[in-house]
C-alpha cells in the first residue's frame, strides 16, 4: 500500500501523475523510490511543489492503492461546454468520475445528472455522487441513451469520452495493455461473454487479417503475417505472449510505437463493438439535448474521430434542417492537455443544439 503525504495538506492531479511516473523511472528520474515528498530527489521536489502551487489542495493524505485517473482535456471540455449552475448533465462514459466531478462542481445540480458506464469497477467508484442525487446507469452508452430518449429526458450538457481509462489500462487483469502480463480479456463490461482470447484462439487467418486491417489500420500484408503467426502459435492466453509474438513476427520497422499496438486496438474494438456503438449513439444526441445544449465527444483514434467528424459534417451541411451547430470545424488536439500524457492522441469535437 502506497501513500502520498503532503505536509501542507494537499495533493493535486499533476503531483499524483508526476510522482507516480517518477517512481516508475520516467521523467528522467530514477532516484525517487517512494511517493513521499520528503524522499523526492531535489529536482523532482521542486516540480512537485510548483504543481501544488498551481492547483488547489484537496486532501492531506491520499491512498493510491487504486490506479490514478487523470481526466483527458478537462480544461478544454469545461471551456467549450460551459457547464453553468443549475444545468442538467449527462456523462455517457462517466468512468471514475474525473470529468463528472468537475462538471457537477459547476452545475451543483446532482439531481439533474445522469452518469453512465458499462464498467462495474467504474460505477462502484461513483457512489459519492449517487449519494448527492446523481443517477447511475450501468449500461453501454447506446442502451442508456435509448432508454433516456424513451423517457423523454433531455440535458443541457452531454459528454462522451470514448477512450479506455487509465485504470483499465493499468490493471493487468483487464488485459487491455501489454505493458503488464495478464489474461487476454479486454472487456469493458465484464458481463459480456466474448474476450480477446476467444477471438485470438478461434478466428481464422482471413478473419484476423480483416480485423487487424480494418480496426488496427495495419497494411493487409503486415496484418496477414500477424494473423498467420497467431494461428500458428495457438493457444495464446496472455497479453505479453501475444505482444512478443507480434514483435518477433513483424519487428518494429522504424515504428515509434510497439508493433503490437494496432493489433491490440483491433481486438479491443472487436470485443467491445466500439465503432458500432459510436455510430448508433451519434443520431441520438440531438434528441437528448435541450435547445442551446452542448455536446462534446473525445475520441482517441482516427476510426472513432472519422465517425464523429462525418456526422458533424452532415449536420453542418444540412442547413436549416440541421439539429446541431458545429462551432469549430477543426477538433481540439490532446496535445493541448499538459496534465495527462496519455491524452496526446485525443481529439475533442463539440456542437450546440439549435
Amino acid at each position: 500500500m502506497l501513500y502520498v503525504v503532503v505536509s501542507a495538506a494537499a495533493i493535486c492531479r499533476d503531483l499524483l501523475l508526476f510522482t507516480r511516473q517518477a517512481t516508475q523511472g520516467r521523467l528522467g528520474c530514477n532516484r525517487c523510490t517512494e511517493i513521499n515528498l520528503e524522499n523526492l530527489a531535489p529536482d523532482c521536489y521542486n516540480k512537485a511543489m510548483m504543481s501544488i502551487k498551481e492547483h488547489p489542495p484537496q486532501s492531506e493524505t491520499l491512498r493510491v492503492s487504486e490506479p490514478i485517473h487523470v481526466p483527458v482535456l478537462l480544461e478544454v471540455t469545461l471551456d467549450r461546454l460551459r457547464p453553468a449552475r443549475g444545468e442538467s448533465y449527462l456523462d455517457l462514459t462517466a468512468g471514475y468520475g474525473g470529468h463528472a466531478r468537475e462538471f457537477l462542481t459547476r452545475t451543483d445540480n446532482y439531481l439533474g445528472a445522469v452518469l453512465v458506464d458499462r464498467d462495474d469497477n467504474a460505477i462502484n467508484t461513483l457512489g459519492d455522487l449517487a449519494e448527492k442525487g446523481a443517477t447511475l446507469i450501468h449500461k453501454d452508452f447506446v442502451s442508456a441513451a435509448q432508454d433516456l430518449v424513451k423517457q423523454g429526458r433531455t440535458f443541457d450538457v452531454i459528454l462522451a469520452d470514448l477512450g479506455v481509462s487509465s485504470p483499465q489500462l493499468d490493471r493487468a487483469e483487464r488485459g487491455f495493455s501489454f505493458r503488464f502480463d495478464g489474461p487476454l480479456d479486454m472487456r469493458m463490461d465484464n458481463r459480456t461473454e466474448i474476450t480477446a482470447a476467444d477471438i485470438v484462439n478461434s478466428y481464422s487467418v482471413d478473419e484476423l487479417t480483416r480485423l487487424i486491417t480494418r480496426y488496427g489500420e495495419e497494411s493487409p500484408g503486415r496484418a496477414r503475417r500477424i494473423a498467420q503467426a497467431i494461428v500458428g502459435a495457438r493457444p495464446i492466453r496472455g497479453t505479453t505472449e501475444l505482444a512478443d509474438l507480434i514483435k518477433q513476427t513483424v519487428g518494429r520497422g522504424g515504428m515509434k510505437h510497439h508493433p503490437a499496438t494496432r493489433t491490440f486496438q483491433a481486438l479491443r474494438i472487436e470485443v467491445n463493438h466500439e465503432l458500432r456503438l459510436v455510430e448508433e449513439l451519434l443520431p441520438l444526441l440531438p434528441r437528448l439535448l435541450n435547445r442551446g445544449g452542448r455536446v462534446g465527444i473525445i475520441s482517441f483514434h482516427s476510426l472513432e474521430d472519422r465517425l464523429v467528424k462525418r456526422y458533424f459534417w452532415e449536420q453542418a451541411a444540412a442547413g436549416y434542417e440541421a439539429e446541431l451547430i458545429i462551432s469549430e470545424k477543426k477538433p481540439v488536439s490532446g496535445t493541448e492537455d499538459v496534465h495527462n500524457p496519455r491524452s496526446r492522441s485525443a481529439k475533442f469535437r463539440y456542437a450546440v443544439k439549435t
